[in-house]
């Protein structure tokens, strides 16, 4: 069998609302510095940065150690797969071109080693919230994307990092619910709605939540949802046998 594949998202780079934001970034680069001799592909399902959005000729202040670590892994070979999420949907080339990325707007549906995986950053999915709905597609919509770049990046980007901010301060402590239970959670309702035109799917990796969950919903399908990056450290790695959910802890992972 092949390298390993790993999974991770929700690392919410940048955030007003996260104090130990360079400790944080520094942390997820050593994550992917140990891992980068090990992988044959890292999926990056969403959100990796608070707020995201490229200019023509200005792409957002920060992150080098994170951009300079996936360039570097991406130089090795290494695929590394970016999925927008809802807070860096505005991405418009620079990932692909500068940092050899494969950016995805949307869910796919992948073979890996013989398996069948649903990948999604889940936003939306299952999500009856009309509000949430207009938004993202407004977030979507070509000529919103094109007023927002009419901003000066000085305003645009203070306007996309204090409205996630605000976003993340609504919940308490700034976290988002606990588990609710598989009638209560959007993506698992979703999931188990879509397996019954899908039953060939084995698995269903999702982040958004920022919860771990690992849940068989059938003999052969199972569904993970793999936390975050503020404060989990949470990622799934496949071996093309066996897939585990693991916390990153300095110098080791641990189940």
């Amino acid at each position: 069998m092949g390298k390993n594949i790993y999974f991770l998202s929700d690392a919410h780079l940048g955030s007003l609302a996260i104090e130990h934001g360079r400790t944080q970034e520094r942390r997820l680069v050593r994550f992917l510095d140990s891992i980068k001799h090990k992988a044959s592909a890292i999926y990056l399902l969403g959100d990796m940065f608070d707020f995201w959005n490229e200019y023509r000729y200005v792409v957002p202040k920060g992150y080098t150690r994170f951009l300079g670590k996936i360039s570097e892994i991406t130089d090795m070979g290494v695929e590394v797969h970016f999925f927008t999420g809802n807070h860096d949907i505005w991405t418009y080339g620079y990932l692909e071109e500068e940092c050899g990325m494969i950016v995805h707007r949307a869910p796919i549906t992948t073979e890996i080693y013989g398996k069948v995986f649903f990948l999604a950053h889940g936003d939306g999915l299952g999500d009856p919230d009309k509000k949430f709905k207009f938004l993202k597609w407004m977030f979507h919509n070509r000529t919103c994307q094109k007023l927002l770049n009419a901003v000066h990046p000085r305003w645009g980007m203070w306007l996309g990092l204090t409205w996630a901010k605000n976003s993340r301060l609504k919940h308490a402590d700034g976290k988002e619910p606990d588990y609710m239970g598989e009638n209560r959670e959007h993506l698992v309702l979703f999931t188990k709605e879509y397996i019954k035109d899908h039953p060939n799917i084995d698995y269903f990796i999702y982040g958004h939540r920022h919860i771990e969950l690992d849940l068989m919903l059938s003999r052969r399908t199972r569904m993970m949802i793999i936390g975050d990056w503020i404060r989990q450290f949470t990622y799934v790695v496949y071996d093309g046998e066996h897939i585990f959910l693991e916390e990153y802890v300095e110098g080791e992972s641990k189940p």
